[in-house]
């Protein structure tokens, strides 16, 4: 089983002790604009509009760094975001998301960037190889013959890997189709 839905934080937005079991590396699927205090949500495949990341400085001056400061550019690429638990706010250490990786950077890049009033710190930004090519979950289907095993299989597969909900339902209604719940 699974344990990935039962440890996100109830909240409205990416926590960083939503990545407490590991980076997780997300395509961005838009940016638009917050509020004051978080000026920027970015809305990726992995956790949805529903969580969207909201970058801290820090984060966004690598973006920008990285990629350009047009937004619409993001869309598309991918980052790997991880929980950094030395992040600190109010002068805690409550831990905090950061970036490790990139899309569409040639070589690793170096940042020396504010942590606090007087203090910067390191961080260095590895470049993230291409993504695999999608999985042609249809194709897929239609090799099952029916199967219902390999179809449970199948549907498995494509939740783990975060296929589009629109194939995810397709496959769900061809497991009900299977076992003859039309």
């Amino acid at each position: 089983m699974d344990v990935s839905n039962a440890i996100i934080a109830k909240s409205d937005q990416l926590n960083s002790t939503d990545l407490i079991a590991g980076p997780q590396t997300v395509t961005i699927v838009t940016v638009n604009q917050g509020n004051t205090e978080q000026p920027v949500n970015i809305i990726t495949d992995v956790f949805g509009p529903g969580r969207p990341f909201k970058p801290s400085k820090t984060v966004l001056r690598i973006l920008a760094a990285a990629w350009g400061k047009d937004t619409t550019v993001w869309v598309g690429r991918r980052m790997t975001v991880y929980r950094d638990p030395t992040v600190r706010w109010a002068n805690e250490a409550i831990g905090g998301i950061r970036v490790k990786a990139l899309s569409h950077i040639d070589k690793e890049m170096v940042f020396n960037l504010p942590v606090s009033k007087g203090k910067n710190a390191k961080s260095t930004i590895e470049p993230l190889p291409d993504a695999a090519p999608e999985r042609d979950w249809l194709t897929e289907l239609t090799t099952t013959g029916g199967d219902i095993d390999l179809i449970t299989a199948l549907g498995k597969a494509a939740k783990q890997a975060h296929a589009a909900p629109a194939i995810i339902a397709v496959i769900t209604q061809a497991y009900h189709d299977a076992k003859g719940e039309s």
